[in-house]
């Protein structure tokens, strides 16, 4: 029988069957049935470039666009690749004031009453595009492990919108549901159980943090209500669950789940567990909370109440929606320095990887690029790269594509060119402007300004390798000064973690919610100017 060969990055051949040629099935589905789940972050629309594999002539495609059935060989890039598999890394951080550190043994929700002898719990991060672990230590309150990896939900989307869309179909809720517990959940918490030297059959329970969308579809429950006015949810309180109710693959149906509760559909549990964990309810000075991810939330708090909002920022810091775009990883290209009179880049790839052999450019490289790239005048207010900067480059920095000018950060030895082309300018500044606009009406609406607030604490994995003057320079933390950033990591995970190790947080939590107000920036008078302005560099 006729076989595929998958040539991999890593020097690897995989062999699979072919597809028939008279068959219909894009090469997407084909490989996604023998075990290579590509990132079909836009849905197998067409509308990314995160699916493209190179052919044996040297062609870049989509597979999601091409039939399977007459191909004889392909390379599959990495950042092509959805990981399935979790990647058990230190490339998340989490900040737990000290004020909330236990100090003495304390089982939390009650665990130790129906699991005797089970001394391990685990909190996740269930986030859109990532989802991440910690086992700790319940009577310590030790993290004894850490693990990450894409969400498989992504095949359907990069965004909760169109998973909405898509869990309108019973079998496509299910579906939705399985990704997370036959194939995220299981492995991760398995990945993670191992590092630590425990076993699954160890937890005692678990909390779960993630938005409003992500925590219904995990739960089995129709978010079609979160996409259509007036946006009810089916549920915003948090629920303490049996697995039973769930269905993660390696955990006995009576293992407790806590699910921690959200404020709004836009608003959820993720980021209530983030005001906890920062402890910003108790800043003397206003203080705010933004958390760059695929939804774009921001907190404020002035005078003991939180006012927050909720901003489409997209995928982009999470290197959805870019040419050579990945998130935050091994082998991933995370610091950028550029300088045009000199003519020289340096760049720093995550794992000290060789930069020839580098896997995608994260966002903070992105960042790093547009603020070097218009302080030296490489590239327009308007984020285009400007012709006669451009011809003054060096031959190899020089690149040319159907997206127009681009820099070109090295040659992958065959596996493609690492650019920035001016539509990737372009994606990220529109992400940019909607986090730039959100702060600016949020401080408008509370009538403050940026430099009255004491502490602006910026979440999410995105921040951890971010150079933060030059996400100032280049808008995305418009008016503040570096010494206003506080760099925390991720908060939600923190804040699951902390519900796992004491129980009182819930009541807190609660409170949190009480002393939330949520305003929707569409219905703000200047919301939509300010957003335009933004989508300008400074």
């Amino acid at each position: 029988m006729r076989q595929l060969v998958i040539n991999l990055d890593d020097g690897h051949d995989h062999r699979i069957d072919s597809c028939d040629p008279s068959s219909e099935q894009t090469l997407a589905d084909h490989l996604e049935a023998h075990g290579f789940p590509l990132n079909t972050r836009c849905g197998k629309r067409g509308l990314c470039n995160g699916c493209e594999v190179r052919l044996s002539d040297g062609s870049t495609v989509k597979s999601c666009q091409i039939k399977a059935g007459k191909l004889d060989q392909i390379q599959l890039p990495e950042r092509s690749r959805m990981e399935h598999r979790a990647q058990v890394s230190d490339s998340f951080r989490i900040d737990i004031p000290y004020a909330h550190q236990p100090i003495f043994p304390m089982p939390s929700l009650d665990f130790d009453k129906c699991n005797h002898g089970k001394d391990i719990g685990f909190a996740i991060d269930l986030g859109t595009t990532t989802v991440a672990v910690l086992i700790i230590d319940l009577s310590t309150g030790d993290i004894l492990s850490r693990a990450s990896g894409f969400n498989a939900q992504i095949q359907w989307g990069d965004n909760v919108l169109t998973r909405i869309q898509a869990s309108g179909d019973p079998d496509t809720l299910r579906a939705l549901q399985q990704a997370l517990t036959e194939t995220t959940f299981p492995e991760l918490i398995h990945s993670a159980c191992e590092r630590a030297g425990k076993s699954t059959a160890q937890l005692a329970g678990g909390v779960i943090a993630g938005n409003t969308t992500m925590l219904h579809l995990l739960t089995g429950e129709n978010p079609s209500s979160l996409g259509v006015y007036p946006f009810t949810p089916r549920f915003i309180e948090g629920k303490l669950m049996r697995n039973g109710q769930i269905g993660i693959n390696n955990l006995p149906a009576d293992t407790p789940l806590q699910l921690l509760p959200g404020i709004a559909t836009f608003i959820g549990a993720d980021i209530v567990a983030g005001i906890y964990a920062t402890g910003m309810l108790y800043d003397s000075a206003p203080s705010l909370l933004v958390d760059i991810g695929t939804n774009g939330e921001i907190v404020l708090h002035h005078q003991g109440q939180l006012i927050a909002c909720a901003t489409a920022a997209g995928p982009a810091f999470e290197g959805g929606g870019l040419s050579c775009g990945t998130r935050a990883r091994h082998g991933a290209i995370s610091d950028l320095a550029y300088s045009l009179p000199a003519s020289r880049l340096e760049a720093k790839v995550i794992g000290n990887v060789p930069l020839a052999r580098a896997s995608g450019i994260c966002g903070s490289a992105y960042i790093d690029f547009l603020a070097d790239g218009r302080r030296s005048g490489l590239i327009s207010p308007s984020g285009r790269i400007l012709p006669s900067a451009w011809e003054s480059l060096p031959e190899p920095y020089r690149s040319v594509h159907e997206d127009g000018r681009a820099l070109c950060l090295a040659d992958t030895k065959g596996r493609g060119s690492m650019i920035i082309s001016e539509v990737d300018i372009a994606v990220i500044l529109q992400a940019k402007a909607a986090i730039g606009a959100g702060i600016e009406t949020l401080l408008e609406v509370s009538g403050l300004t940026a430099d009255e607030i004491g502490k602006v604490y910026l979440a999410g994995g995105f921040g951890m390798h971010l150079n933060v003057a030059n996400a100032i320079d280049m808008g995305l933390l418009p008016g503040f000064s570096p010494k206003q950033i506080e760099v925390v990591g991720n908060t939600s995970l923190a804040g699951a973690m902390l519900t796992l190790i004491d129980k009182s947080s819930l009541d807190e939590m609660e409170a949190i919610r009480e002393k939330t107000t949520t305003i929707e920036l569409n219905q703000q008078a200047n919301f939509e100017d300010c957003y335009i302005n933004h989508l300008m560099l400074p």
